[in-house]
Parts: C-alpha cells; structure tokens; sequence
C-alpha cells in the first residue's frame, strides 16, 4: 500500500466530508469541493478522519490511494484555510491592477493584458508591483498564476518580467567582447 495513503486525511474544525459512489464531497466555511471518485480506491470517513485504502493489489491501485489522499488533503486545507500564490512584477513601467473580476497587466507591450479570472479563483493588487491570487482550489490557483506568469517570464539578463514572489532568477553574464 502506497506509504501517503497510510497516513489518513484529519478533517479541521468546522469541515465536513462525504463520499459517495461517484464523487468525494468536502463542505468548509469558505465553501464546497468535488471530486470525482476511483473505483481503485476504497474511500472511508470516520472520526473526523479521511482512510484510504487501494481496493486491489495492483499498482494503479496503490498509486491511485496516495494521489486521491494528497488530493483530499489539499481540498480540506482549501475550503478551512485557502491557497493563495504572490506575484511580482520586476521591471520599469510593469504595472498590474485588478479590477472586479479581470487584472489588467501593463508588461511592456503596445497593449495592455486584460486575464479574467475563472470562477472560484480572486486577485489583489496591494501594490502596483504584486499580484496575490487566492482560491479554495489549490490546482486552478496555480494554474492561474501560472496563465499571468506566462505573458511576461522573467528573462536571465535582467530578470524583467513577472516572477513567483519567492522565486530566484539566476541572472546570467553578458557577452563580452
């Protein structure tokens, strides 16, 4: 059996889970996930705690126990907790600013970038410099920031661009001559 699947999901105060037949339900105070259920894995809630178990001795199974475990602990964290992701935007004149439901990005082009933002998924601007992207699902907000990351990556010369707030670009030496 899959050693994270072993390790069984202890749901926060004030988080409800519910499994049926086709899906696994996780009810929070910041709202509701879904996911769909395998039938490689046998999904049991009790306690206050989540148990996987693979219903066979094959190794999807096993490999399916640990995934839909990891799964359902970040869901538990996001509808008690949230995700969120910082960006920051490294460059002269690079601006951002959220509006509603839309970031503009102003990253050096002839236009501005006008990203709308998926249901479920919010975005702040404390600064003009700093994106924060905060949701209930840690994929889609990755996923996200990951969208507004790619319209400007930082480059290695510089290191102009839109960048993770905790990344390190490692900036590379010019050509000499």
């Amino acid at each position: 059996m899959s050693r994270v699947a072993r390790i069984p999901v202890t749901l926060a105060k004030g988080v409800e889970a519910q499994v049926s037949a086709t899906e696994i339900t996780v009810k929070g105070p910041l709202g509701t996930l879904k996911y769909p259920a395998s039938r490689l894995v046998k999904v049991s809630v009790a306690d206050g705690k989540v148990s996987f178990a693979a219903a066979d001795a094959s190794r999807e199974a096993n490999a399916m126990s640990g995934t839909l475990r990891a799964l359902v602990a970040g869901m538990v964290q996001g509808v008690s907790k949230g995700f969120e992701k910082k960006l920051t935007l490294v460059g002269v004149g690079y601006r951002a600013q959220a509006q509603g439901d839309k970031l503009s990005l102003s990253l050096g082009f002839s236009h501005p970038i006008v990203h709308q933002m998926p249901a479920g998924v919010k975005c702040e601007t404390p600064s003009q410099t700093e994106i924060v992207i905060k949701g209930l699902d840690k994929q889609r907000v990755g996923q996200v920031a990951a969208e507004v990351r790619g319209y400007r990556p930082p480059e290695p010369y510089k290191g102009k661009g839109v960048r993770y707030a905790d990344e390190t670009v490692v900036l590379k030496e010019t050509k000499k001559k």
